[in-house]
């Protein structure tokens, strides 16, 4: 871990102790609660800190200059200290989740009734930082001993208290490599339907989670498993059993395709390839086809698989930018396959392209997950790199101006002559501003001299 990371989360660390120190100090319990204790407890590193206490939310705003007051009704209150942010939480006991989210009552408690209220049993530890002590109602020190999701209490009843729990659950079984306990995965696949009376942005939030390097493929299978899948993404599902080539896919079906481009993505993956390897042969069931001599045909899939993605990430709502790279990727994945056969100018084109470097990715996975054949990625890398030593072919040497500049009037022949320009550019036959304004006034003079 780089210096100044270990730095940041000591701080991190301190910061909350801090916290925790002057709500003590001031005469009422505090405790770090949740992710922070599970994780320390399994010797990784947590990424935040919550605090549990038994100060009501008027008191901690009393006790810290800088608080946000974004869940005061529900007892919870964010404080900044040390440029961190903190969420400070009354120990409350909660009734009545009418909506499947929401409690229709809460009532501040102490910290056993508060640690049961919470979802799983790993999350249900609370530490006194000051006398080093951990407090655990609800078995959770055991269950992290055993890799086991629980539920805390009866399992039906805490999905039904917030329907999100039950993709909570997966992305934490195959976020720390854990089981989910029997009764706890039969309520799930028992009352997975639910999951659709959760937001789409709810949903969207916990499947990027779920679907992080290096755990994505344990993810997708905890979904399939569990029915989720069937729920939030029914078009992945539609994968499973779509043949395909053993010659160019001797991995097997489309979603065992996917499945394992999930297990070879990097940890410096981010949504715009995750994403574009779950999508890019999305289409592939609408488009199979098996001809007379009995070989599998796909034709059309990635056109297809742009309009899949851009429907399902706009269903997810995904920002646009994401669903534009996305659908993008997608619809450009198959080019990569014949990129040998490209003029020198087309080639350099597609390295222009925005999301070029993600479509590379997604090509050279795409690649070991099938045939294992990387020619293709080898020479695009080869041609990149001469690309990038040569700058002056990033931008277009000519504009529009140039061409009114030499009385040209805008009509059909602009677009083309900039293109023509453009392509002789990139292919190496132009190679400076001075020489495209002569070959561009020899063009216009042509024209000129047609037109009399």
């Amino acid at each position: 871990m780089p210096d100044s990371l270990n730095h940041q989360l000591m701080s991190l660390r301190n910061g909350a102790i801090s916290l925790v120190k002057r709500l003590v100090d001031a005469g009422f319990e505090a405790f770090f609660v949740g992710g922070s204790v599970r994780d320390e407890q399994l010797s990784l590193i947590p990424q935040d800190y919550d605090i549990a206490t038994d100060a009501k939310p008027e008191d901690v705003e009393h006790l810290f200059s800088k608080t946000i007051p974004v869940g005061k009704k529900f007892g919870v209150i964010i404080v900044l200290d040390s440029g961190h942010e903190y969420q400070v939480a009354t120990f409350r006991a909660e009734a009545d989740y009418s909506d499947g989210r929401h409690p229709n009552s809460v009532s501040f408690a102490d910290a056993r009734e508060d640690a049961l209220r919470r979802d799983f049993t790993i999350n249900g530890l609370f530490y006194d930082p000051i006398a080093e002590k951990l407090h655990d109602w609800v078995d959770g020190k055991n269950d992290l001993k055993l890799k086991c999701i629980r539920t805390i209490g009866n399992p039906v009843e805490r999905f039904c208290e917030d329907r999100l729990r039950m993709l909570r659950a997966v992305r934490f079984a195959a976020q720390l490599g854990f089981k989910i306990e029997s009764k706890t995965f039969n309520a799930i696949r028992e009352n997975c339907s639910l999951i659709l009376d959760v937001s789409a942005e709810r949903i969207r939030d916990e499947l990027l989670k779920i679907f992080k390097p290096s755990y994505a493929d344990r993810g997708l299978d905890l979904l399939h498993k569990s029915g989720l899948l069937a729920k939030v993404l029914p078009e992945l599902e539609e994968l499973i059993g779509c043949e395909q080539s053993s010659a160019h896919h001797p991995e097997g079906d489309v979603f065992e395709h996917v499945r394992l481009m999930l297990s070879k993505l990097t940890t410096e993956a981010g949504t715009e390839l995750i994403w574009s390897v779950l999508m890019h042969d999305i289409a592939k069931p609408e488009t199979f086809s098996r001809d007379e001599n009995g070989q599998i045909h796909f034709f059309g899939h990635e056109k297809k698989g742009e309009d899949i993605s851009r429907r399902v990430l706009k269903r997810l709502r995904f920002p646009n930018n994401d669903i534009d790279a996305v659908a993008t990727c997608v619809r450009h994945h198959m080019q990569l396959h014949d990129v040998k056969k490209l003029r020198t100018a087309s080639l350099r084109k597609l390295f222009l392209r925005p999301h070029f470097m993600t479509e590379l990715e997604l090509h050279r996975i795409d690649c070991i997950c099938s045939s294992g054949n990387l020619d293709n990625f080898i020479y695009l890398q080869d041609q990149l790199q001469v690309f990038e030593r040569k700058p002056e072919l990033k931008e277009s040497f000519i504009n529009g101006d140039d061409l009114i500049t030499l009385g040209q009037l805008p009509g059909p022949d602009f677009g083309h002559l900039l293109k023509k320009a453009r392509d002789r550019q990139l292919e190496g036959e132009i190679t400076s501003r001075t020489q495209a304004l002569g070959w561009l006034k020899a063009q216009v003079e042509k024209i000129e001299n047609s037109d009399s």
